[in-house]
């Protein structure tokens, strides 16, 4: 059966069908018009035969009562039809209900009993030694019995029909969280079984696309570098008499675009790594000066703090911080680091107009631009790509006055 609902539908109906049956089956063995209700006609007609007549004597009818009831260790009585007590063996029973006609099961404070109505109207009624007086309840263990078979027996076919939902969920996740080689396995022929291959091949075009995409950057990027090359020493061969303002203005933009190229593949290879190429131990405060020895406008304050990771990555994270409070910003630009819980805070201040509240998410975007601040480059988006990468993060923070804080947190 392929279709999933269908599936569903008949294995709901199909346990509906059974218990219903089985119910029917014990009502019919069990109930007034069933096989007990022959048992106690026969029952009836026997004890008449072993019973003297109705209009006997109450001595006669109590010695043929302890007679018939001898080694039952029951309690029995007999009882006119007017239901007027005749005779009675162990322990005094209430006599039927006015209301009853026919033989049966009775349910009392003092435990049930049972009940026939010979052919001549008289009535006898017996009940079971106190360890035998859940017999009446039989019935309904029984059918607790049966509907706790029936959902037991019915789990396994539900669980199978949703286990494959929970696999394909988690493959979803896996996709979502990056793992873009996430596949589910395809079971059987049904909506489930095709929205898992629908998903497979969702998945491996979004794979190939994200790898042709990387790749055509990464290819891209290195193919910029060589008339990048010709350019610049097209520069540096001009004449002496060549505009020297010129000259600076075209140096300047072919620096912002090698930079800008660095910054692409460094963005590839942060996407196409799995973990760190290099893991060891960084001082954090010795790194920021390092970075702060070459921006004049910097101020370094802080305590030495040592992580693991990468320090090309950890100095290219600082050194986009200062670059981006340098070109957005205004002098002075402060530089902390000190311990946070559990790892190392970098801060760096500056004096700038500071970002709007609503574009502090934002600038860590790549090629985002802001109205107060133009950007253009991946240098914040690196910032939080590398923060991550170390299992970190990265956020924007205004700052008392004007200007905007940049903070960094690296777990130790």
């Amino acid at each position: 059966m392929r279709r999933l609902y269908l599936r569903i539908y008949l294995a709901v109906l199909a346990s509906l069908a059974a218990f219903a049956l089985a119910a029917g089956l014990l009502w019919r063995a069990f109930g007034e018009d069933g096989p007990w209700s022959q048992a106690y006609e026969m029952a009836a007609t026997l004890a008449q035969n072993a019973l003297p007549p109705a209009g006997a004597p109450k001595t006669e009818q109590q010695a043929a009562l302890e007679k018939l009831a001898a080694n039952l260790r029951a309690d029995v009585a007999l009882f006119a039809p007017d239901r007027s007590p005749l005779a009675a063996v162990g322990a005094p029973l209430p006599a039927p209900e006015t209301g009853r006609e026919r033989g049966g099961w009775i349910h009392r404070w003092s435990g049930p009993a049972w009940a026939v109505r010979l052919p001549d109207g008289r009535w006898l009624e017996a009940r079971a030694p106190r360890g035998h007086r859940n017999a009446p309840y039989g019935l309904f263990l029984v059918l607790a019995l049966l509907a706790l078979a029936v959902g037991v027996g019915a789990y396994p076919v539900v669980r199978r029909l949703t286990s494959r939902l929970e696999r394909l969920q988690a493959g979803v996740e896996s996709l979502a969280a990056g793992e873009l080689s996430a596949r589910v396995k395809v079971e059987g022929s049904d909506e489930v079984a095709r929205l898992a291959g629908s998903f497979n091949r969702a998945a491996g075009r979004i794979e190939e696309l994200v790898g042709a995409h990387k790749s055509m950057l990464a290819n891209a990027s290195h193919e910029l570098r060589t008339p990048l090359a010709r350019i610049r020493m097209a520069v540096e061969l001009m004449k002496e008499n060549a505009d020297p303002k010129r000259k600076t203005e075209l140096e300047q933009d072919i620096a912002e675009l090698d930079a800008l190229i660095g910054e692409i593949l460094l963005a590839s290879r942060l996407d196409a790594l799995k973990g760190l190429e290099i893991d060891e131990r960084v001082d954090l405060l010795a790194l920021a000066a390092e970075e702060c020895a070459r921006y004049d406008a910097a101020t370094l304050d802080g305590q030495p703090v040592t992580v693991r990771g990468d320090p090309r990555l950890l100095r290219r994270m600082i050194r986009n911080l200062l670059e981006n409070a340098k070109r957005h910003g205004a002098p002075p630009i402060e530089v902390r680091v000190s311990r946070a819980e559990n790892g190392a805070q970098i801060v760096v201040c500056d004096r700038g107009p500071g970002v709007p509240e609503a574009e502090r998410e934002r600038v860590f975007e790549p090629f985002h631009r802001s109205g107060a601040r133009q950007g253009a480059g991946l240098g914040l988006a690196l910032v939080r790509q590398i923060a991550r990468r170390h299992g970190g993060e990265a956020r924007c923070a205004p700052q008392s006055g004007q200007g905007s804080c940049f903070i960094v947190v690296v777990p130790r």
